[in-house]
């Protein structure tokens, strides 16, 4: 049983190859993530406390 299972998964293994490269060079490179995001969180929370003063305006006028 053992020489049997060796037969079948030994020439896989044996003849095994890595991948060609690939056909238009390297893939692109990853954009850093610095000050955009920075940025963005800070319109972010900017736009949200606007929005909790605009809530609080409402809520005061109509009490």
């Amino acid at each position: 049983m053992c020489l049997l299972l060796a037969g079948l998964f030994l020439p896989d293994l044996v003849l095994a190859t890595d991948p060609p490269p690939p056909a238009f060079g390297p893939g692109p490179s990853q954009t850093p993530i610095d000050g955009g995001l920075a940025l963005l969180a800070a319109s972010g929370v900017g736009y949200a406390m606007k929005k909790m003063r605009d809530r609080k305006r409402i809520s005061n006028k109509v009490s």
